[in-house]
Protein backbone atom coordinates (compact mmCIF):
# COMPACT_ATOMS: atom_id res chain seq x y z
CA UNK A 1 0.00 0.00 0.00
CA UNK A 2 1.39 3.24 -0.69
CA UNK A 3 0.98 5.84 2.52
CA UNK A 4 1.42 8.97 0.33
CA UNK A 5 0.62 9.29 -3.40
CA UNK A 6 3.53 10.92 -5.51
CA UNK A 7 4.34 14.50 -5.36
CA UNK A 8 6.05 16.28 -9.09
CA UNK A 9 6.90 19.87 -9.92
CA UNK A 10 8.43 20.30 -13.74
CA UNK A 11 9.65 23.92 -14.74
CA UNK A 12 10.61 24.60 -18.43
CA UNK A 13 13.39 27.17 -19.02
CA UNK A 14 16.64 28.18 -21.24
CA UNK A 15 19.50 27.35 -18.92
CA UNK A 16 21.09 30.97 -18.46
CA UNK A 17 23.21 31.70 -15.65
CA UNK A 18 20.49 34.55 -14.35
CA UNK A 19 17.56 31.49 -14.59
CA UNK A 20 19.74 29.17 -12.16
CA UNK A 21 19.15 30.92 -9.40
CA UNK A 22 15.93 31.21 -10.16
CA UNK A 23 15.35 27.39 -10.31
CA UNK A 24 17.40 27.01 -7.39
CA UNK A 25 14.81 29.21 -5.52
CA UNK A 26 11.95 27.72 -7.16
CA UNK A 27 13.13 24.27 -5.93
CA UNK A 28 13.78 25.06 -1.89
CA UNK A 29 10.10 26.72 -2.22
CA UNK A 30 8.66 23.67 -3.33
CA UNK A 31 10.83 21.14 -0.64
CA UNK A 32 9.37 23.72 1.67
CA UNK A 33 6.35 22.94 1.00
CA UNK A 34 6.48 19.73 1.02
CA UNK A 35 7.88 19.85 4.80
CA UNK A 36 11.59 18.64 3.27
CA UNK A 37 13.58 21.41 4.70
CA UNK A 38 16.64 19.00 5.36
CA UNK A 39 17.11 18.40 1.17
CA UNK A 40 17.66 21.95 0.66
CA UNK A 41 20.89 22.17 0.32
CA UNK A 42 21.94 19.21 -1.55
CA UNK A 43 18.87 19.45 -4.09
CA UNK A 44 19.70 23.11 -4.51
CA UNK A 45 23.44 21.92 -4.99
CA UNK A 46 22.57 19.61 -7.63
CA UNK A 47 19.93 21.60 -9.76
CA UNK A 48 22.86 24.06 -9.86
CA UNK A 49 25.13 21.55 -11.28
CA UNK A 50 23.17 19.85 -13.35
CA UNK A 51 21.68 23.09 -14.89
CA UNK A 52 25.49 24.76 -15.48
CA UNK A 53 26.23 21.35 -17.48
CA UNK A 54 23.20 22.35 -19.60
CA UNK A 55 24.37 26.15 -19.81
CA UNK A 56 28.08 24.96 -20.92
CA UNK A 57 27.41 21.90 -22.87
CA UNK A 58 24.50 21.62 -24.37
CA UNK A 59 23.79 22.19 -28.28
CA UNK A 60 21.54 22.43 -30.18
CA UNK A 61 19.81 25.01 -27.65
CA UNK A 62 19.85 26.01 -23.98
CA UNK A 63 16.09 24.86 -23.34
CA UNK A 64 15.74 22.01 -20.59
CA UNK A 65 13.36 20.99 -18.09
CA UNK A 66 13.87 20.26 -14.48
CA UNK A 67 11.51 17.90 -12.78
CA UNK A 68 11.06 16.94 -8.96
CA UNK A 69 9.48 13.90 -8.03
CA UNK A 70 8.90 12.63 -4.43
CA UNK A 71 7.92 9.16 -4.46
CA UNK A 72 7.52 7.83 -1.03
CA UNK A 73 10.94 7.95 0.79
CA UNK A 74 12.62 9.05 -2.29
CA UNK A 75 13.17 12.39 -4.04
CA UNK A 76 14.44 12.50 -7.59
CA UNK A 77 15.79 15.62 -9.26
CA UNK A 78 16.15 15.34 -13.22
CA UNK A 79 17.42 17.85 -15.72
CA UNK A 80 16.26 16.68 -19.30
CA UNK A 81 17.56 18.98 -22.27
CA UNK A 82 18.01 18.43 -26.34
CA UNK A 83 21.13 17.42 -26.32
CA UNK A 84 22.23 13.45 -26.88
CA UNK A 85 25.54 13.47 -25.86
CA UNK A 86 26.12 11.81 -22.22
CA UNK A 87 28.41 13.49 -19.66
CA UNK A 88 30.68 11.72 -17.76
CA UNK A 89 32.79 12.35 -14.14
CA UNK A 90 35.99 13.87 -14.91
CA UNK A 91 39.02 13.95 -12.89
CA UNK A 92 39.50 18.11 -12.35
CA UNK A 93 43.09 19.11 -11.43
CA UNK A 94 43.17 20.47 -8.06
CA UNK A 95 43.19 23.93 -9.04
CA UNK A 96 40.56 23.85 -12.12
CA UNK A 97 37.51 25.71 -11.16
CA UNK A 98 35.39 23.56 -13.31
CA UNK A 99 34.58 19.98 -13.60
CA UNK A 100 33.67 18.59 -10.22
CA UNK A 101 29.82 18.88 -11.14
CA UNK A 102 28.96 15.39 -11.30
CA UNK A 103 31.37 14.16 -8.72
CA UNK A 104 30.06 16.68 -6.50
CA UNK A 105 26.86 15.18 -7.34
CA UNK A 106 27.70 11.64 -6.56
CA UNK A 107 29.81 12.79 -3.30
CA UNK A 108 26.00 14.13 -1.63
CA UNK A 109 23.00 12.27 -3.34
CA UNK A 110 22.23 8.87 -2.71
CA UNK A 111 22.24 7.47 -6.40
CA UNK A 112 22.27 9.63 -10.04
CA UNK A 113 22.21 8.59 -14.14
CA UNK A 114 21.84 9.71 -16.96
CA UNK A 115 18.78 8.15 -19.45
CA UNK A 116 18.95 8.43 -23.17
CA UNK A 117 16.10 9.90 -24.39
CA UNK A 118 17.21 8.99 -28.49
CA UNK A 119 17.17 11.98 -30.58
CA UNK A 120 16.01 14.18 -28.49
CA UNK A 121 18.33 14.31 -25.77
CA UNK A 122 19.13 12.79 -22.32
CA UNK A 123 17.74 13.04 -18.92
CA UNK A 124 20.83 13.24 -16.00
CA UNK A 125 19.08 12.51 -12.15
CA UNK A 126 20.26 12.10 -8.65
CA UNK A 127 18.54 11.01 -5.60
CA UNK A 128 18.29 12.04 -2.51
CA UNK A 129 16.68 9.74 0.49
CA UNK A 130 13.47 11.70 2.03
CA UNK A 131 13.19 12.14 5.72
CA UNK A 132 10.94 10.71 7.62
CA UNK A 133 7.69 12.70 8.59
CA UNK A 134 9.19 13.46 12.57
CA UNK A 135 11.95 14.72 10.85
CA UNK A 136 10.67 16.35 7.68
CA UNK A 137 8.51 18.47 9.93
CA UNK A 138 9.44 21.29 12.12
CA UNK A 139 9.32 20.60 15.66
CA UNK A 140 6.61 22.00 17.88
CA UNK A 141 6.84 23.49 20.88
CA UNK A 142 6.94 21.15 24.50
CA UNK A 143 4.78 21.42 27.10
CA UNK A 144 4.94 20.69 30.89
CA UNK A 145 7.78 18.34 32.21
CA UNK A 146 9.27 17.47 29.18
CA UNK A 147 9.76 21.70 27.66
CA UNK A 148 13.08 21.52 30.20
CA UNK A 149 14.52 19.12 27.76
CA UNK A 150 15.41 20.80 24.65
CA UNK A 151 14.27 19.30 21.16
CA UNK A 152 17.24 17.62 18.66
CA UNK A 153 16.72 16.65 15.32
CA UNK A 154 19.13 13.55 13.76
CA UNK A 155 20.66 14.56 11.40
CA UNK A 156 23.99 13.65 9.94
CA UNK A 157 26.34 16.48 10.22
CA UNK A 158 27.75 17.62 6.36
CA UNK A 159 31.27 18.62 7.48
CA UNK A 160 31.28 14.74 8.20
CA UNK A 161 29.29 13.32 5.27
CA UNK A 162 31.52 15.68 3.23
CA UNK A 163 34.68 14.22 4.71
CA UNK A 164 33.68 10.62 4.36
CA UNK A 165 32.76 11.24 0.40
CA UNK A 166 36.35 12.99 0.16
CA UNK A 167 34.74 16.34 -0.57
CA UNK A 168 34.22 19.00 2.10
CA UNK A 169 31.74 21.65 1.25
CA UNK A 170 30.10 24.14 3.63
CA UNK A 171 26.27 24.43 3.50
CA UNK A 172 24.85 26.36 0.76
CA UNK A 173 23.55 29.83 1.46
CA UNK A 174 19.54 30.37 1.06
Amino acid sequence: MISQPSRQCTVELQALPSRIGQVRRIVSAQLRYWHLDPLIDEAALGVTELLTNVHRHAEPDKVCTVEIELLLDRLTISVHDHDPTLPAVRNAEALATNGRGLALIAAVSESWGVRPLGESGKAVWFTLTAPSPAIALPPYPLYGAAASTPFTQARPSRAVRGRATGVTRSPVAR
